[in-house]
């Protein structure tokens, strides 16, 4: 499956350049992926072409506008599996989006004593925000823990949820980790209690298929510049139920149905939800992404991920002073791994691979309960997807080997 994809890298134009007088090898994509020129050539287009503000002009440029904003909410829905494109709310990201749900819909739902359950790996857009609802409601945030290796402990789960568990708000892939949450089991324990639950998606939509209504998840949230999509523009997915009990956040124009002085009528779902001028272009980009990413298929996408990190993981753990973080089950996990090199700090690591061509990130990764679980204060991180060569991996050993030898000896 690795070798099937490789007629696809030619679509992104980012890669053919040299950084630091080497091939660029893009393995930061956990942060954001690259944009095919098919995206590239759509924003272009429509700024060229058809911008114009959408739902609110009859004139020609404005309805074209509407009409691919529009279309897009139905490749959203269709895409993810919804049951129908008033399910399919655009937000700027993840973090915005699960705001909303924490903000707009479980706050005014929580007391005193009610609890939340998060897990230990969440990334802080999917922590922060239970944090903040919980002080003002007064509601307890239970964490669940991982195993060993670095999944979640599923027989912990299944403990904390008791009937005070009121919202259950999980990551589907760990930014860190890599492990794949088992959501549906999940899901289908949380409602057993009657808790409502929500799944942080952003690393798992551009990476495998996703069917929310077979994961029967209450909402889905996701970011387009994860799939290859424009920055600034995200999806809320929400059960159309849940949705109306949902409270906006924003207030202004174009989510209004009726204005008096005194008082305003609102839109019905999802238009109540977007208040003024939406990021136009990214939504349009996010369609483009869908067909581009249906055409090269999710399946596959997943498969040749597995190719490679099934190649890498055995090489990076081969190297002597090696740290991988993670599961070792390549089923358990995405193309997102963690690791530390003994004696070395990540932003070291990261400069030096950086000298020669290879992007990678060093930090907290945004999750720092979790780097406290861990040990350690940060990681670096190698994130894989489609474009992502058997010979990359290749030469990011080499490279990650020289920057070891080079901090012992002095030399790249």
């Amino acid at each position: 499956m690795a070798k099937n994809l490789k007629k696809y890298r030619a679509d992104f134009p980012i890669l053919k350049q040299l950084v630091n007088d080497e091939p660029l090898i893009y393995f930061d994509n956990a942060a954001t992926v690259q944009k095919p020129q098919v995206v590239i050539d759509t924003i272009s287009h429509y700024y060229e072409h058809d911008n114009a503000n959408v739902h609110r002009g009859v004139h020609t440029l404005a309805e074209r506008a509407t009409e691919q904003f529009e279309a897009t909410r139905q490749l959203v829905a269709d895409f993810i599996h919804s049951k129908s494109a008033d399910e399919i709310l655009f937000t700027k990201g993840t973090t915005e989006s699960l705001n909303l749900v924490a903000q707009g819909f479980a706050q005014n739902r929580l007391k005193p004593g009610d609890e939340i359950l998060i897990s230990i790996m969440e990334h802080h857009s999917n922590l922060v925000p239970w944090q903040q609802v919980a002080q003002k409601t007064g509601a307890k945030l239970v964490y669940v823990g991982l195993t060993d290796d670095g999944r979640l402990d599923i027989n912990d789960a299944r403990q904390k949820m008791t009937g005070k568990t009121k919202i259950v708000s999980l990551t589907q892939i760990s930014n860190v980790l890599g492990s794949i949450t088992p959501i549906k089991e999940l899901t289908r324990m949380a409602h057993h209690i009657g808790a409502i639950v929500i799944c942080d998606g952003a690393q798992s939509v551009p990476n495998m298929p996703i069917d929310v209504r077979d994961l029967d998840v209450d909402f889905f949230a996701f970011s387009g510049h994860k799939m290859g999509a424009a920055t600034g523009i995200g999806v809320l997915y929400g059960k159309n139920t849940y949705l109306n009990d949902m409270q906006p956040l924003e207030f202004g124009g174009e989510m209004i149905d009726f204005v008096e002085e005194q008082r305003s009528t609102f839109k019905e779902v999802p238009w109540k939800f977007e208040a003024g001028t939406p990021n136009i272009e990214g939504v349009i980009s996010l369609g483009a992404t869908i067909n581009y990413l249906k055409e090269v298929g999710m399946v596959n996408i997943h498969a040749h991920e597995q190719v490679l990190v099934a190649d890498l993981i055995p090489m990076l753990k081969a190297i002597p002073g090696v740290v991988v973080y993670g599961p070792t089950d390549i089923e358990q996990r995405s193309g997102v791994i963690s690791f530390n090199l003994v004696n070395l700090h990540p932003h070291d690591v990261a400069t030096a691979l950086d000298m020669q061509g290879i992007a990678v990130r060093a930090g907290h990764h945004c999750a720092q309960p979790l780097m406290k679980r861990m040990g350690v204060s940060s990681t670096v991180r190698i994130s894989l997807y489609l474009y992502n060569t058997l010979e990359e991996n290749q030469k990011f050993i080499e490279a990650l080997i020289a920057t070891k030898e080079f901090f012992k000896n002095g030399t790249i």
